[in-house]
This record gives structure tokens, C-alpha cells and sequence, in this order.
């Protein structure tokens, strides 16, 4: 071993790497570096001896920049190699991978031509290409979706004459035939709370009596072949103006039990956010954390910036935290257990997404209750249903050569992971639920909830119009079973939460003070319409309730009932957000993290 020949490595620090790699089939010099036997100096001298090179001296040997456009930044940072100067005929390459080199070897020298090789740390070569390449790599970040698939282009000035026009039609039809108009809306607004009741029961009975659909098989000589091995995983936590969590994200993220070998962690702040990242630089970051600068623009947006950090991935999965999550410790090696079950269709891993403070409020309580269903009863149904699974934004993993091939988020949508649940539907990808649980904090304040909200429906309605320019296409990719659903789901809940005070306005009849259609509305027509009320009530209690069977959520089932009170708040964050659409679409309602910190430990402890 050449570092132990070096000084750099003790025998016992030796003995200890080599038991690690033959667990993990990870490189040596990966190891040393995470278990901190090693510094990055040592292990970059080690290899440059093994190879009969030198290490690269960017004073001796200045980076010319216009060698990076022989291939892109991206590609180049693929590789892990940086054409550094040319001299004569030959290029100096400077390589923190000489593995990676040997497999791009050919495609190197066809465009470069004879190399000299060099080794230089990874992060010498991330440096380099951001800082020369930070307005194509920004470009890329903003624009990698294709545009026909993005709202980018979204047209607010059509839009508004569209919705303007159209509340226009309402209110003269209104003033004309004001039993008429009501009716119709009615009539919308009904078919929306059937159509939605009937998914939410499906999907519950699929969720306890229906298996998951077949992943495709796996080429058996390619599956005889590979060697059974646990791959990088790169996780990107995002982070804006949130220095008072960094280092408590840092505590929860080492409680991973991952191996810090395989284990990439980037922090990703905005360049400006200096608050943020002055509080990283104190948090003393293990070697397997990083800190990834977005360079500055008009549009911060989440997508953006996940976007940015994907081109200084290490890792064959990819996985999204927020800033104040706490996922199950053991949750890497449960999603890369899926990937390695699921087949090559299986793109997306989520898990579940819980709340540590529901005890704070009745906000949070219902906050609580709401996720739990959703994560718990309905999206699994929804899986086994075989629909589109719209994605949460935390605790997600993708294989990153199907994320690539998508072109990442959408950096315009407030709702990128909905989005992009759906464009990995659109292109024969599935989306699978593993029942590891991630904890983070309920949104427990009237306003910010409101806020937070709108943004969700804004990006659910910016949504289904970007993937409804081209009906007959999304027809033909999701066929029709996923079609319809796509419909109930995005567009049955939008008009739900925007015409909601139209099925409200019924309770005028419980209290004795009339309705507007009282007289016109049949017996057989009171009746259904009771019924459907009735059923739609019993199917919304009976899915909370079951979601709430764990030992952690026995306590709320009392709570469920008074959900009635707390969707109204998403009525006016709906309207809310219909009216962003119009003024500032790509505007971020930003959400603070960790104000109730002082529940998680007792959460953690009771999971």
C-alpha cells in the first residue's frame, strides 16, 4: 500500500480500510478520507505514485478555460477529469478519478487527443468549472427541462385575459340566470367531490388488498454478472436563509447509518445567502458534507438550486432532505433495497413523511392527520392503482441516469415534485413507497400555512396546464387509466378548494335558513345529493382514522373530526393562488423551519 509507504497511513488504519472495503466494494481512498485515516492531500500523493504521475500545482500549471468547452462543464464533471493546458500536442488532464479516466479514455482523446495525466483533488475540479462556467452551468440549472414540458413560458398576460374573461362570462350570466349559473357550478363542483371521493376509496381498498405493480425483469445475465454491492447515494439538502438549523441538520444527518464511504452530502445554498453558509463554515462539516454556492439570479427557487447541485453529484441515486427533516436511520439502505428489488422502470423511491410537533396546535394536529392519509393510505393506493404518483418534496430518490434523461426539475415550478412525478409517468417510469418514515415540522402558524399552501395548488394548477398543452400526447404516453386519474387528482382538487363556498353554502339548509335551490331541487335530487355528501364524509373519517392506526397517531383520531374547519383555510389559499398566477408565478412563499425543535427528540424516541 503505497500511503503506509508514504508515512501517511498507519498499519491499523490500513487493516481497518480494507475490512471496510471488502463490506462495501468502495475505493480505498474514499474510505480513508470519510473515516478520516486520511487527508485529501495524502490520498491524491498515493495516487499519483500508483500511476507514475505527479500531483497537479494549479500555480505552476494555470487553467486555460477554454478547454472545458471541448466537451461542456457537465460532461466534464461526469467524468471527474478537466482538461487543464495545452502544451505542443499534448493536454494536461487533471483527474481526481483515474478509474473514471480509464472508462472515458476514448472519448477523451477523440476530441482532446494524447493526454498527460495529473491527479487533482475533486474539489480543485468542481472549483475550476464553477468558477469559470457559473453562467452556462446557471443557464442549464434554469432551462435543463425541455421547454414543452416546462412553465417557463407560462404566459401570464394570456392567462389573465383567459381568467378575467371568464369570471366575466360568469358574473353576466350570473346576473341574468342566477339559478342557472349556480346550478352548473354546482353540478362542476359535484362531479369534482364524486370523482375525488371514488379515488380516495379505491385507493384506500388497493392500499390493503391490492399488490404493487410488477416491476420489469432485470436482464439475467446481466443480473448473474453484477456483483452485489451498495452504490453512492448523493443526497442535496437545500437551504435558504436558515443559518439557525444548520448545525442541527448536520447532527441529524450523521445519525444516518448509511457507509460515510458511500455517503455524499450536499448542502445547497444560494451564493448571496451568507448568513446560511457563515453558519455552515462553523458547523465543522465531516469530509463526506459539502457545500454547494448557486450562483445569484432573479429566479431562487428550490428546482433551481437542486438542479445547480445535480451536475456535482458523486452518486448513482440521488436523494432530496429539507433543511429540517429527520429521516429513520436506517432509511438509505431500505430505499437502496428498493432500487435493487424494483427493476429498471423504477425511477423515484418516497418514503413517508411525518410530523414531529403535532402536540403544538390544532393546526399542527390537522396538519398531522392530513399527511398521514396522504402518505399512508392514498398515494400507496395509488401506486397499486397503477396511477401517476405525485411526488413530496422531501425524502425522494432517483436513479440519476433516469433524472438526467428527464432533465431534472422544472426550475419554474413552485410544485416541482408533483411535476415531476408526472413527467416520470410520462415516460414509463414508476414511482414506488417505502414505509420508512421521515420526520419534519408541521407548518403550525394560520398565515404561513396559508402561504405554503397557496404555493402547492399554484403549482398543482401551473401543473396540469403545462402537461395539458398537448392533451393527445399525455393521452397517449399515460394512457387512459392514468389520463383520468391525472384529471381527478389535479384538476377534480382544484376546482374543490376554488369552488368550495358553493357546497358550503348547503349548510344554510342544516340550520334552517333556506337555500337558493330549495325549490327548484327535487325530492330523488335532495336525496343523492345528501347521499353523496354522506358518503364523501364517511369515506374522508374512515381513511383518517385508518391512517391514524399507529401508535404515534392513536391520540388524534378524536382530532379528525374537526377537519372540517381546517379546509376551509385551503379554499383561500387556493384563491390565493390563483391570484399569483396572474402577478408573480414563479414567486416562492418561502417556509420557516425549525421553530419547535424541542418536540423531534420525543418523536423520535415514540417511532
Amino acid at each position: 500500500m503505497v500511503m503506509l509507504e508514504q508515512g501517511t497511513l498507519s498499519a491499523a488504519a490500513l487493516v481497518r480500510a480494507l475490512t471496510l472495503q471488502t463490506r462495501h466494494d468502495a475505493l480505498l481512498g474514499s474510505i480513508v478520507q470519510a473515516h478520516d485515516l486520511a487527508d485529501e492531500a495524502a490520498v491524491m500523493h498515493a495516487l499519483a505514485t500508483q500511476h507514475g504521475t505527479t500531483v497537479l500545482d494549479p500555480a505552476r500549471h494555470p487553467l486555460d478555460p477554454r478547454l472545458i468547452d471541448t466537451l461542456g462543464p457537465t460532461r466534464w464533471l461526469q467524468m471527474r477529469c478537466l482538461p487543464w493546458q495545452r502544451a505542443g500536442g499534448m493536454t494536461l488532464l487533471a483527474c481526481a478519478d483515474p478509474a473514471t479516466f480509464h472508462r472515458h479514455r476514448a472519448e477523451i482523446v477523440s476530441v482532446l487527443g494524447p493526454v498527460s495525466l495529473v491527479m487533482a483533488p475533486l474539489s480543485t475540479l468542481h472549483s475550476a468549472i464553477a468558477d469559470n462556467r457559473r453562467a452556462a452551468l446557471r443557464l442549464w440549472a434554469e432551462t435543463c427541462v425541455a421547454e414543452p414540458e416546462s412553465c417557463r413560458r407560462w404566459g401570464s398576460t394570456r392567462f389573465s385575459l383567459f381568467l378575467g374573461g371568464g369570471l366575466l362570462a360568469v358574473l353576466i350570466g350570473a346576473a341574468i340566470a342566477p339559478l342557472l349559473v349556480f346550478s352548473l357550478c354546482l353540478a362542476v363542483v359535484l362531479m369534482a367531490l364524486f370523482a375525488g371521493t371514488a379515488l380516495k376509496i379505491a385507493a384506500a381498498i388497493a392500499r390493503f388488498h391490492m399488490p404493487r405493480p410488477a416491476a420489469l425483469p432485470t436482464d439475467p445475465v446481466v443480473r448473474r454478472r453484477q456483483r452485489p454491492r451498495k452504490p453512492v447515494v448523493s443526497l442535496m439538502v437545500p437551504l435558504y436563509r436558515e443559518p439557525a438549523i444548520a448545525a442541527r441538520l448536520v447532527r441529524r444527518l450523521q445519525a444516518l447509518t448509511y457507509p460515510r464511504e458511500l455517503l455524499d452530502v450536499m448542502i445547497v445554498v444560494e451564493e448571496d445567502d451568507r448568513v446560511t453558509r457563515d453558519a455552515l463554515a462553523k458547523a465543522q462539516l465531516p469530509r463526506w458534507m459539502r457545500v454547494i454556492p448557486v450562483p445569484e439570479s432573479q429566479l431562487k427557487t428550490k428546482p433551481r438550486a437542486l438542479n445547480y447541485a445535480l451536475n456535482f453529484a458523486l452518486g448513482e441515486i440521488v436523494g432530496v432532505y429539507d433543511a429540517e427533516d429527520a429521516p429513520a436511520h436506517d432509511q438509505l439502505h431500505r430505499v437502496v433495497e428498493a432500487f435493487a428489488a424494483g427493476g429498471p422502470d423504477l425511477a423515484c423511491v418516497q418514503g413517508v413523511l411525518d410530523y414531529y410537533n403535532p402536540g403544538t396546535n390544532w393546526l399542527a394536529r390537522c396538519f398531522t392527520i392530513e399527511y398521514a392519509a396522504w402518505f399512508r393510505v392514498i398515494l400507496p393506493g395509488m401506486e397499486r392503482l397503477g396511477l401517476a404518483v405525485p411526488l413530496g418534496g422531501t425524502t425522494l430518490f432517483f436513479r440519476r441516469d433516469a433524472l438526467e434523461r428527464l432533465g431534472g426539475w422544472d426550475a419554474h415550478n413552485v410544485t416541482e415534485d408533483a411535476d415531476l412525478g408526472i413527467r416520470l409517468a410520462r415516460y414509463g417510469y414508476r414511482t414506488t413507497l417505502i414505509d420508512s418514515v421521515t420526520l419534519e415540522e408541521a407548518n403550525c402558524r394560520l398565515w404561513p400555512w396559508v402561504k405554503q399552501r397557496s404555493r402547492w395548488l399554484k403549482g398543482y394548477a401551473m401543473t396540469y396546464a403545462v402537461h395539458m398543452r398537448r392533451p393527445a400526447l399525455l393521452w397517449q404516453q399515460l394512457g387512459w387509466w392514468r389520463f383520468i386519474g391525472f384529471q381527478i387528482l389535479f384538476l377534480g382538487t382544484l376546482i374543490q378548494f376554488l369552488l368550495a363556498p358553493i357546497l358550503w353554502s348547503f349548510w344554510l339548509m342544516l340550520f334552517g335558513l333556506g337555500h337558493p335551490l330549495a325549490a327548484a331541487l327535487p325530492l330523488a335530487g335532495a336525496i343523492a345529493l345528501a347521499t353523496l355528501f354522506l358518503c364523501a364524509e364517511v369515506a374522508n373519517l374512515t381513511v383518517n382514522i385508518v391512517a391514524l392506526s399507529g401508535r404515534r397517531h392513536r391520540w388524534l383520531r378524536p382530532w379528525a373530526l374537526t377537519l372540517h374547519l381546517y379546509f376551509p383555510l385551503a379554499a383561500v389559499a387556493a384563491w390565493k393562488g390563483l391570484w399569483e398566477m396572474v402577478v408573480s408565478p414563479y414567486y416562492w412563499d418561502k417556509t420557516t423551519h425549525g421553530l419547535h425543535d424541542s418536540t423531534l427528540q420525543p418523536a423520535l424516541s415514540a417511532t
